[in-house]
């Protein structure tokens, strides 16, 4: 044993080997690469409209429930009409008195206006006095006039009844468009007031077509623009991609906008702005208020070379760089290649490198490649 030991240390000073440098490596590999802003999302439907009261009253009856389908002019509710029944009753009835008092001042103008044009006769033959033509004409211009009031008063009566006509219409609730009923805010035997507020009673959405509200940051939303193609992802379904889509908007002011009281205001929270854009839900897959994760495509290159952003040794600019391969024999060389799409994962290799080369990311204990290895440059 004593042997073993003796002749194990005399080689260990006299026949040391240098250990061959062991590096950390990865494969040209051959795919697509794209550049994206990941922002968060949030879905909502193309079109909500609250369906409101004009008039106030009691709900006698709903008609629809949540979740049904209904389209343009269905009936939602019914409110208690006997105020603006009996409101039009009266405008309909102060409209017939006025109409009456003006068929009455119109048989006075033609008596008047023969008593005139016989006075006139007798002036004219030197026979009558002037001035009982004078009082015809009074009386004539009279009754002319308190005819013209007439009309206008007629003209507010007609106003009054077609107010009358569309209050009532108010009190039978109708959908303003096809869609699907969301919420149902009031209970039936509710009374509503539209004085002091437009109260609700159904949200109706059309959920076929879905908007998604990207929030952007203030940092990426300067290399964001309209037209860009965009995909997301929900929670229920983090493996499918929803694709096609176009960003349709970027608006022009940050969310936090609405809860400012100044233009001039600074606040320490995150600046975002919202990015829109609309997906087709034929099957009602996407719900109101769900969160999508949207990612915003900046670039892309399709089915091409690349390898692992890491291994860029050096950016020469003008889509040039340099980075270390491997050859059979273990031996180290840098070589200058032209790059393309980067997204700080993968970078394109434009040209200079072949499918499956070997790239050299680093040394396993840290140290620079180029003080390990000798390298060849080419």
């Amino acid at each position: 044993m004593l042997i073993l030991v003796v002749a194990y240390g005399i080689k260990s000073i006299f026949f040391t080997t240098q250990s061959m440098p062991r590096y950390i490596t990865a494969r040209v590999e051959q795919g697509n690469v794209e550049k994206t802003v990941l922002a968060d999302g949030q879905i909502s439907a193309f079109k909500l409209v609250n369906v409101g009261a004009q008039v106030s009253g009691q709900i006698q009856k709903l008609y629809v429930q949540l979740g049904d389908e209904v389209k343009v002019g269905d009936m939602i509710a019914d409110i208690d009409d006997l105020k603006q029944n009996n409101d039009l009753k009266q405008s309909e009835a102060s409209l017939a008195s006025l109409e009456a008092q003006r068929k009455a001042k119109e048989a006075n103008l033609k008596n008047y206006q023969l008593i005139y044009d016989r006075q006139l006769k007798l002036v004219k033959r030197g026979v009558g006095a002037q001035s009982d033509l004078d009082s015809a004409e009074a009386q004539l211009d009279s009754v002319k006039a308190e005819i013209t009031s007439l009309d206008a008063d007629i003209v507010r009566a007609k106003i009054a009844v077609d107010t009358a006509e569309v209050n009532l219409g108010y009190t039978k609730i109708i959908s303003p468009i096809n869609g699907v009923v969301v919420a149902i805010p009031i209970e039936e035997g509710q009374t509503v007031n539209s004085v002091q507020s437009a109260p609700t009673i159904v949200k109706v959405a059309q959920l076929d077509k879905m908007t998604i509200e990207a929030q952007i940051s203030e940092a990426d939303v300067i290399n964001v623009k309209k037209g860009m193609p965009v995909y997301f992802t929900i929670l229920g379904r983090p493996n499918e991609r929803f694709s096609g889509q176009t960003l349709r908007a970027i608006e022009p002011a940050p969310t936090s906008i609405n809860n400012e009281t100044s233009t001039t205001s600074t606040t320490s929270t995150a600046i975002y702005y919202n990015g829109l854009f609309d997906v087709d839900n034929p099957d009602h897959i996407l719900r109101i208020s769900m969160t999508a994760q949207v990612y915003i495509v900046l670039d892309e290159a399709d089915n091409v070379l690349y390898i692992p952003s890491a291994s860029i040794q050096q950016n020469l600019g003008n889509g040039k760089a340099t980075v270390f391969i491997l050859d059979n024999e273990q031996n180290v060389h840098e070589k200058e290649i032209e790059i393309g799409v980067d997204n700080n994962v993968n970078v394109e290799v434009k040209s200079g490198l072949n499918l499956g080369d070997t790239i050299v990311l680093s040394s396993f204990d840290g140290s620079s490649i180029s003080n390990r290895t000798p390298r060849v440059r080419f």
